[in-house]
């Protein structure tokens, strides 16, 4: 296979993991044993204008694509991809917003995950600037990711009681659908054990996507 036009082969590549709230993502990347970027990180800070509200609400939608910063995350994706390292936001969910900036390397690592619930929505762009390995949604019962995704949020804090309760009954009944369209973004839809499989297989150097070199 070769690379995209104007795209030379780069030695390191990326695996999007992608996947509803509280569907398990971070525990499934930290097994990987490879470097994880965070994408919830690149979230919008809480006094941004361009920040979208919930139909019919004054909560603002955190699940909306429109409160986090796509660009920023592309740019440190393909800083790591050319360069093994970048510079990222430390970002304060609880606060809703970034409290500083780190430096993340990623070594001489050939292959690293970037996830969370926006991974979907960039696989196009990684996939144009010829770094995609793989894009994984992780699905499984909406009943348990929102018992998850809600011991999760009131362990860590993240937003006060009402708002996790109406965000998480919000999620669950949604969920579905968000699977669909994460998979219509071009995240292949599976479960934790076939997605480590394909994480294997992409460091191994089987690459699943159209964009990959040999």
């Amino acid at each position: 296979m070769t690379a995209i036009p104007g795209h030379p082969c780069l030695p390191t590549r990326v695996v999007l993991l992608a996947g509803p709230s509280g569907s398990g993502k971070s525990s499934l990347a930290a097994r990987t044993g490879l470097p994880v970027l965070r994408l919830d990180d690149f979230y919008k800070e809480g006094d941004d204008p361009t920040l979208p509200l919930v139909a019919g609400s004054r909560d603002i939608d955190w699940d909306s694509p429109l409160s986090w910063d796509a660009d920023a995350a592309v740019a440190a994706i393909e800083d790591l991809c050319r360069t093994g390292r970048t510079t990222v936001p430390v970002y304060d969910i609880a606060g809703s917003t970034r409290v500083g900036r780190d430096s993340f390397g990623i070594d001489r690592t050939p292959l690293f995950v970037a996830e969370g619930i926006f991974a979907a929505d960039i696989v196009s762009r990684c996939q144009e600037l010829g770094v995609l390995a793989d894009a994984l949604c992780l699905r499984g019962r909406p009943s348990t990711t929102f018992r998850r995704r809600l011991l999760r949020d009131l362990r860590e804090g993240r937003k006060s009681v009402p708002f996790l309760l109406r965000r998480g009954w919000r999620l669950m009944r949604a969920e579905r659908g968000i699977v669909a369209r994460q998979t219509t973004l071009g995240a292949y839809p599976c479960g934790r054990a076939e997605a480590l499989g394909r994480v294997a297989a992409a460091a191994a150097g089987r690459h699943r996507r159209a964009s990959s070199c040999s």
